[in-house]
């Protein structure tokens, strides 16, 4: 089975080829990207559970800030430090500006690359179609050449057409199921920062004053 596939492709033509390999990269870009989010993620809930546990235990703005000097993912962690190393709050308008300003790059930073996954949900079975549709042109284009309309003459033609559609596929679902899976944890965390931010805004509007 594997070894007719593997025919199949050799034999398509360029178009065909052409578009598998298109989807293809998309795919591998995309696992590649499903990878580095779950770790990202990960790593980043891990800094942020850690942040907030010496949070409720030292509020103390310096004690805090040498808490997260390794810590390069929390977006909370991310816009304390932003906002303790900013030099221009002077009231809490300020530290209330300042950190809006930090929670968008936050924001920004979380649903980074998803845009991808996103891209590739909704082309990959389009352009899988469109390999689908050439190849199977180019099989009637094959049948009137040989002026005979048999499955033997059919089905090889056919086929090669159709792995273009499975392969779109292939690519498409994993990325809709990753983008939706990472578009929720980065809305979650948006939403866990932005209610923190209101401690922040305390913490540093009493510092500020």
């Amino acid at each position: 089975m594997n070894n007719s596939v593997l025919q199949l492709i050799l034999n398509a033509g360029i178009v065909v080829k052409g578009v598998l390999l298109i989807l293809l990269s998309f795919s591998i870009v995309s696992w590649a990207i499903i990878f580095y989010k779950q770790r990202y993620f990960s790593k980043a809930q891990r800094e942020s559970d850690y942040f907030q546990k010496v949070y409720r235990t030292n509020r103390d703005p310096r004690a805090l800030s040498k808490a997260t000097k390794a810590m390069t993912l929390s977006p909370i962690a991310n816009v304390f430090k932003s906002v303790y190393s900013d030099e221009t709050r002077r009231d809490r308008s300020d530290v209330k500006r300042q950190l809006r300003r930090y929670e968008t790059l936050e924001s920004v930073k979380l649903e980074r690359y998803l845009n991808f996954l996103a891209t590739t949900g909704s082309t990959s079975p389009f352009i899988g179609l469109f390999g689908t549709v050439w190849g199977i042109m180019t099989a009637f284009h094959g049948i009137g050449a040989a002026g005979s309309a048999s499955l033997a003459v059919v089905a090889p033609g056919i086929a090669e057409a159709l792995i273009a559609t499975a392969v779109g596929l292939v690519a498409a679902i994993p990325a809709v199921i990753a983008y939706n899976y990472y578009l929720s944890r980065a809305r979650q965390m948006i939403i866990d920062m932005e209610d923190f931010s209101e401690d922040l805004l305390e913490l540093f509007s009493g510092a500020a004053d």
